[in-house]
C-alpha cells in the first residue's frame, strides 16, 4: 500500500525509504518497532510507525525458542513475506540469522537477496561492528541497504552467557564508537544499538551522520525501537526492564478465551 498525499495540487509518495530515515536525524525521532506477521504490520504502520523490523527475535517471541540462535534463513524469509504482504508505507526491513553474516560473502549476499527479491524487504540488519563493515561495504555496493546493530548482539547469547548492558568500561566505549563509525564509513543507513549506556549513546548519536536508534539504550538516540509483543503486553515470558508495557493485550485475550469456554461449556454459544 503506497499512500497519496495531495497538497496544493502536488502529490507525495509517503512510502519511506532509507532517503527519508536519513532525513529525520535532527528533525524528530524515528519510531521502529518489530512485527512478524501481516496483521501485526498493518497495525504498525496505521499507527504511523517509519521502520518495521523482521527481526530474528521472532524465535522468542513467537516461536518458542529460548535464544534467536535457532532462526534460520527459511524462518525469517517465512516472516519477512508475510510482512511485506502487508504493503505497508513504513520500511521493511529483515534481520540476518544467526552465524550467517560470518559465512563466505557470497552466502550472506545471498542470504540478502533472497529476503529482498523473493521476500519483499527493503533492507536487512546485520549484527556485529567493524569487523563486518568489509562486508557490509559490499553488499551496499550491490544495492542492498544494511541496518547495522552494535552493542549487545543477541546472536551472541552462548558467548557471552547471556544478556549485559554495554559501554560501561573505557575499553567497550572506544571500540562502540570505533564501530559505528566503521559501519557508517561501510554505507550503513542507520544503525540500532542495543543496551549501551545512555551517556555513550548520546555520544554515539551525536558523533554520526546517520541516525542511531536505540533499545534500552536511554532517551538520546535519534529513535527508538521495541518488540511489538512487549510494548503490546502481548507475551507470556518475562520482558526486559527496559521495556514500557502501553497495555496489556494477554490479560485480554485470556479474558475473552475464558469467556468463550464458559460460554460453550454453558451452551451459551452459538446462541
Amino acid at each position: 500500500m503506497i499512500s497519496v498525499q495531495v497538497q496544493q495540487n502536488k502529490i507525495d509518495l509517503v512510502k519511506k525509504n532509507i532517503t527519508q530515515l536519513l532525513a529525520l536525524k535532527g528533525s524528530r525521532p524515528i519510531v521502529a518497532v518489530t512485527a512478524y506477521d501481516t496483521v501485526m504490520a498493518r497495525l504498525a504502520d496505521a499507527a504511523g510507525v517509519d521502520l518495521i523490523l523482521v527481526g530474528d527475535s521472532v524465535g522468542t517471541v513467537q516461536l518458542g525458542f529460548d535464544t534467536t540462535v535457532p532462526v534460520r534463513l527459511e524462518m525469517m524469509l517465512h516472516h519477512t513475506a508475510a510482512v511485506a504482504r502487508a504493503r505497508v508505507d513504513a520500511l521493511v526491513v529483515a534481520d540476518i540469522p544467526f552465524a550467517v553474516a560470518h559465512d563466505s560473502f557470497s552466502s550472506l549476499l545471498n542470504a540478502g537477496r533472497e529476503l529482498m527479491q523473493t521476500a519483499g524487504a527493503e533492507a536487512i540488519k546485520i549484527e556485529g561492528g567493524a569487523q563486518m563493515a568489509p562486508k557490509i561495504e559490499r553488499l551496499t555496493q550491490a544495492g542492498i541497504p544494511v541496518l547495522g546493530h552494535i552493542g549487545l548482539l543477541p546472536q551472541n547469547y552462548h558467548q557471552l552467557g547471556g544478556y549485559r548492558k554495554f559501554g560501561l568500561s573505557e575499553a567497550e566505549k572506544v571500540q562502540l564508537q570505533a564501530d559505528a563509525e566503521a559501519l557508517q564509513a561501510a554505507g550503513c543507513f542507520a544503525l540500532v544499538c542495543e543496551m549501551i549506556d545512555a551517556s555513550l549513546a548520546g555520544t554515539i548519536a551525536e558523533s554520526l551522520k546517520i541516525p542511531l536508534i536505540g533499545i534500552g539504550s536511554g532517551p538520546l538516540c535519534d529513535g527508538q525501537i521495541l518488540v511489538s509483543n512487549d510494548l503490546l503486553g502481548f507475551s507470556t515470558q518475562k520482558v526486559p526492564p527496559f521495556v514500557k508495557k502501553y497495555t496489556n493485550l494477554a490479560d485480554q485475550a485470556t479474558k475473552a478465551l475464558k469467556a468463550y469456554v464458559a460460554e460453550v461449556h454453558e451452551q451459551k454459544f452459538p446462541s
